[in-house]
């Protein structure tokens, strides 16, 4: 019997990963697990007759390693929603891999990311393949750039990865806390050949804030993001000279709000003493960002969700110098959309066992792109979320040598 756990199955990125595998049917079960049990049961239900897939729920705390193991007993997929990824990441891919059961997650923060491609050995030892950081970016922004290298490009020399997501209806404290852990550590920026640390605050950045067109979204600045393409891309592409990831948050006083929190020193785990009451300086930045964060939106004039992943890669082909420029936009559930179903279509393939290698893997060393966005494609329709029209809604520029460009195809 195939059987997907999806761990933190009730928040957004979760709640999208769950109902895509569940939208397949080609899974005998999905359990949605979470600590908060109850909404647990909620969503399952919720989920419960969109296809044959029988739809459970389960309370379970991660941070109790014997907890995870007893949940994900027997699983043929784990996927892993739970965040902040540098808490949470690397101590629950651990007790997956002791239980023996493959993993997917959407984790997106460099620190962890390195932590966990560490567990590779005892993955192998135990004959677990773990596919790490497959949601939006990290996810997506590999796997296409893997198409592009190996269907579009001789060589790849340059790969800047751009995204931009706002307005959706709700944003966990995980989210933010992530975002101010980019904008408070070393950023790695692939550039001729090698590695170089920037920060996002400090002068060092400022040569990698650009404004960039964001298809179906708009212009915006984008900063340098520590997301782990910059160091896993490099691995699996040779030759590459740049590597780059950057991103922003609309609308951007909100974003601005939250780096004033960060220079201001308000965005540390230091306690304060308020009154009779001791207050970690973090929780309160987090509180204050979500407290302000409707009446932002409201300014702004944002009226729902969107986002947008622009993966601009340029190389050799034929020995002349091409472009391609990628964009995947939504409009609909914005980051918990381009993150969750990217995250459950891979569970999906290693249920199916196109994904076997044991290890521990960036997405862009095992996922297949065709079969990935094959996947998509036949699910698009069924999900009625990224654009449907039963075609996945990406697009592709191609730049040719003599400056003009069109649109083509995935060719799938």
């Amino acid at each position: 019997m195939r059987r997907i756990v999806v761990l933190g199955g009730c928040g957004g990125i979760g709640a999208v990963a769950a109902r895509t595998v569940v939208t397949a049917g080609h899974v005998d079960e999905v359990v949605v697990a979470d600590l908060r049990a109850e909404e647990a049961a909620a969503v399952a239900e919720h989920l419960s007759g969109r296809s044959a897939t029988t739809v459970t729920s389960l309370g379970v705390d991660v941070t109790d390693p014997a907890a995870v193991a007893r949940a994900v007993q027997g699983a043929t997929v784990v996927i892993n929603c739970v965040g902040p990824f540098y808490r949470f990441g690397p101590p629950v891919l651990e007790a997956v891999i002791d239980a023996g059961v493959p993993y997917v997650d959407v984790c997106d923060d460099l620190d962890a990311t390195v932590r966990m491609l560490e567990l590779d050995g005892a993955a192998r030892a135990r004959g677990v393949c773990a596919v790490i950081g497959m949601g939006n970016s990290p996810g997506l922004a590999n796997v296409l750039t893997r198409y592009c290298a190996d269907h579009l490009l001789d060589r790849v020399d340059s790969v800047d990865i751009m995204h931009i997501h706002g307005g959706e209806a709700d944003e966990g404290g995980a989210v933010i806390k992530h975002r101010i852990h980019a904008m408070t550590n070393d950023v790695p920026v692939f550039e001729d050949g090698e590695l170089r640390n920037v920060r996002l605050l400090e002068p060092s950045a400022a040569p990698y804030v650009v404004d960039v067109d964001f298809r179906d979204v708009g212009i915006f600045p984008v900063y340098p993001y520590p997301h782990p393409e910059t160091v896993t891309l490099p691995r699996h592409l040779p030759g590459v000279r740049r590597v780059t990831n950057r991103g922003v948050v609309f609308p951007l006083s909100y974003f601005e709000l939250t780096m004033d929190l960060v220079r201001a020193g308000l965005c540390s785990d230091r306690v304060l003493q308020v009154g009779d009451a001791e207050v970690v300086s973090l929780e309160v930045a987090v509180a204050h960002l979500l407290a302000e964060r409707p009446r932002l939106l409201a300014e702004a004039g944002v009226r729902g969700p969107a986002g947008c992943l622009r993966i601009d890669i340029a190389g050799e082909r034929d020995g002349e110098p091409h472009r391609f420029v990628f964009s995947l936009s939504s409009r609909t559930e914005g980051a918990a959309e381009g993150t969750g179903i990217p995250a459950g279509l891979a569970a999906l393939l290693l249920a199916r066992g196109d994904v076997v290698a044991p290890g521990v893997h960036p997405p862009e060393a095992v996922v297949d792109p065709l079969l990935l966005l094959s996947l998509a494609t036949e699910l698009i329709a069924q999900l009625g979320v990224i654009g449907g029209g039963g075609s996945v809604p990406i697009t592709i520029v191609h730049h040719h040598p003599d400056g003009s460009a069109h649109e083509i195809d995935l060719g799938l």
